[in-house]
């Protein structure tokens, strides 16, 4: 693909000299069409140096926006991440349905549609009806794995793909612009959920062709297009910090000086190996059965972990990094 080529090249051009510490954080970049969120994350190995690279939340090739790119010890955190909701601008274009559901794939059907025929009462309706959906059937052209396989790789050769309905949710989807042959949506959605489904079920009930011509992420989770930087970046970007990142996906618990050394290595915990008193003076609750941010004193991430419904801690993830370049400031 000629446009990743110019992308790669972009990237180490601007690649940077050899970290002094390998990087822990995570950076929000606005990922541009073209390169897939693997490409991304190639090229941010050569840049940082470091094979330690990972991202939350894959966005297609076609697709722009907001990407989450976890470096070092900031992998560990994909999952937390991955389970944010999401919201995006989509347009949907009508008369031409493709097997991709967007704008990349092969053209499955075409019509000329009438003058008016798609009336913004009619696409009113047809968003009404999306909004309270609780499951969708992926595309065909995904990487949901179908017997072993992914589905996109089955496509390909020719094989049959049935894939079954996931539970998802819409918590906004409205009209922005409309037009005779297509509408701009902006929606927040749940992890699972595909807006290329979103435009072929939109055709579907409005008895049209559709796919989805473009795509652009404004937010995954708590993060915004407000604090991304563009990709690849002109200068080193500075990371968000495990801290800073922890303290804004989950609730957060310091740990006791034995908690922290239990924690580090992996022991259960107990409510008496936590500092249940708030900043406030007031005093706080263990959650059972939620995964949350076990910190120490002096604000380091020392694991994500969940208490169970006896009040017994255990650690879900470890965490195990101490440049002086990571602490937060004071």
């Amino acid at each position: 693909m000629d446009n990743q080529e110019t992308y790669e090249d972009s990237a180490n051009a601007a690649a940077q000299p050899e970290p002094l510490q390998p990087p822990n954080g995570v950076l929000v970049i606005d990922k541009p069409v073209g390169p897939t969120s693997h490409d991304v994350v190639a090229q941010a190995r050569r840049y940082f140096r470091t094979k330690r690279v990972g991202h939350a939340g894959t966005l297609d090739p076609m697709a722009s926006g907001v990407l989450l790119l976890l470096l070092g010890e900031g992998t560990k955190l994909s999952q937390a991440l991955t389970l944010e909701k999401k919201s995006y601008q989509a347009v949907v274009t009508f008369g031409t349905s493709t097997d991709s559901d967007d704008a990349t794939g092969k053209v499955l059907a075409s019509v000329e549609l009438a003058p008016g025929e798609l009336t913004l009462d009619r696409l009113n309706a047809a968003v009404v009806s999306e909004r309270a959906i609780s499951t969708q059937l992926p595309p065909v052209v995904s990487a949901i794995k179908h017997d072993g396989q992914a589905a996109y790789a089955r496509h390909r050769k020719g094989q049959t793909v049935s894939l079954v309905p996931r539970d998802v949710r819409v918590f906004e989807l409205t009209i922005l612009e409309h037009s005779p042959f297509a509408v701009t949506l902006a929606l927040t959605v749940s992890k699972g959920y595909y807006v290329r489904a979103l435009a072929r079920d939109l055709g579907q009930r409005l008895g049209v062709p559709a796919h989805l011509s473009s795509l652009r992420r404004t937010e995954s989770g708590d993060f915004s297009l407000n604090e991304a930087v563009s990709w690849p970046p002109s200068a080193r970007p500075n990371l968000l910090s495990l801290e800073d990142t922890v303290r804004r996906i989950l609730p957060c618990l310091t740990l006791t000086e034995e908690g922290t050394e239990r924690a580090r290595v992996g022991k259960t915990l107990s409510a008496n190996h936590v500092n249940l008193l708030g900043s406030a003076g007031e005093l706080l609750e263990l959650r059972p059965l939620v995964p949350t941010a076990w910190l120490s004193s002096d604000g380091r991430v020392i694991a994500l972990g969940q208490f169970d419904e006896d009040g017994q801690g255990s650690v879900l993830r470890g965490f195990s990094y101490n440049q002086p370049s990571d602490r937060p400031p004071a």
